[in-house]
């Protein structure tokens, strides 16, 4: 099983669900770091209705994709909610923020990757 921990899995061409280590961050929320490189990173993130992501920035652009499930989303002090197959940007250093309304699924891409600290 590969864990992020470690930096093992950098630049992975072949990355398995099932070989990924689920991290469970507490408060309703589960991430799974995916396939990356130096530069870029995929997430998923399994959220309970009712979690939340609390208001951050963090100095890399990220992109959002709801698979499944709806999210109220507040990006630069804006707030939208989003269902699946919405996709938000969130440049660097723009805070953002997300609630659960209805259990889901949401796939990060961050650029450059984050930090192994997480």
């Amino acid at each position: 099983m590969h864990g992020f921990d470690a930096f093992d899995v950098i630049n992975d061409r072949w990355v398995f669900h099932e070989d990924t280590k689920p991290q469970d961050l507490g408060n309703g929320v589960v991430r799974r770091v995916l396939a990356y490189s130096k530069d870029l990173m995929r997430v998923e993130n399994i959220f309970e209705k009712g979690a939340v992501g609390a208001l951050h920035h963090h100095p890399r652009t990220q992109i959002t994709y709801v698979v499944s499930g709806s999210f109220e989303f507040e990006i630069d002090g804006v707030k939208k909610v989003v269902r699946a197959g919405d996709t938000m940007l969130k440049t660097d250093s723009v805070e953002h923020r997300c609630v659960c309304l209805e259990k889901g699924v949401l796939l990060d891409i961050f650029n450059p990757r984050r930090e192994a600290r997480f």
